[in-house]
């Protein structure tokens, strides 16, 4: 595929759509004008911690910008979507499962989501490993081995965490929950990794944040399990619309996002790995796309 008719192509398409514009065929075109970027030679990306504080982004930055003419400027945080509604981002990259990905683009704020690399979430547990689970690839095995033990599980207490806790519950059998191993005292991200080192318990959390939690406190626990596919969570970008309120520069954003898609990165993604002492790599997620959307070389 031509990658400037592609993006030439696409920039026009999506420049002719405003957020929120329902239009339907024979109705006269009444879309407001657009807005055109105020720096049309810049990339504004927002994009969710995780892909930053664990070393990606910036390495990917750095690639794209040595082969083409744009240059990136990335902000993180976990509002995305409100600094991609404010104007202030040409492509939003977030999980697929981010709380404000759907209304955005259901808004018709943004364009459909491409799936670009998944982030990695680990087992953690205390160095002593009482339920003998360090190394295992699957997960639901980890998760039974912890309650045949009684070994202490913590509970994160975040949406997507308490999720695949759950699954791997049923997972391993439905173990009963009494006898003081699991342990669900409502906390959630830091603070329920911080609980579990005091305890000794088990518990999930994303890699990235645990090592960035790591570096400023001492914490009693390792990542045992990460290699179930369970464990990985898919991240997405998605090309921010332009409006008669919001500019966007989406030329730009879709030879980003172009970039990211192609072979040739997915692979350099699986050599991307995690600021540890462990060696855990990236995982690259373009093929989850429809072919027909994907870059041909």
């Amino acid at each position: 595929m031509d990658r400037r008719r592609f993006v030439a192509g696409s920039a026009t398409t999506l420049a002719l759509a405003a957020c929120g514009h329902r239009g339907t065929a024979g109705e006269p075109d009444q879309r407001p004008a657009v807005r055109p970027p105020a720096e049309p030679g810049i990339v504004r990306i927002a994009s969710v911690k995780t892909a930053v504080d664990g070393d990606l982004l910036p390495a990917l930055v750095s690639m794209f910008e040595h082969g083409a003419s744009y240059r990136a400027r990335v902000t993180t945080g976990e509002k995305v979507y409100d600094v991609a509604r404010a104007g202030e981002a040409d492509l939003v990259i977030s999980h697929y499962g981010h709380r404000d990905a759907e209304a955005f683009v259901m808004d018709g704020c943004g364009e459909w989501p491409r799936t670009i690399f998944s982030n990695q979430m680990a087992l953690l547990g205390p160095p002593s490993d009482p339920a003998g689970i360090r190394g295992l690839d699957d997960a639901g095995e980890a998760f039974r081995r912890i309650a045949a033990t009684h070994s202490k599980f913590m509970t994160n207490d975040i949406d997507g965490v308490h999720y695949l806790s759950e699954v791997l519950w049923h997972a391993a059998g439905e173990p009963a929950r009494t006898g003081g191993w699991w342990i669900d005292e409502r906390a959630s991200k830091d603070a329920a990794i911080v609980r579990a080192s005091e305890l000794g318990a088990y518990t999930f959390w994303g890699l990235t944040p645990f090592i960035k939690l790591g570096a400023h406190q001492t914490l009693a626990l390792e990542p045992l399990v990460l290699a179930d596919p369970l464990l990985q969570r898919i991240l997405v970008s998605i090309v921010v619309k332009p409006a008669s309120t919001r500019a966007a520069n989406v030329a730009g954003a879709l030879a980003f996002q172009e970039f990211l898609l192609s072979p040739k990165t997915q692979a350099a993604i699986r050599t991307i790995h995690y600021p540890s002492k462990i060696v855990v790599g990236w995982v690259p997620a373009g093929r989850h796309n429809r072919t027909a959307v994907l870059p041909q070389v």
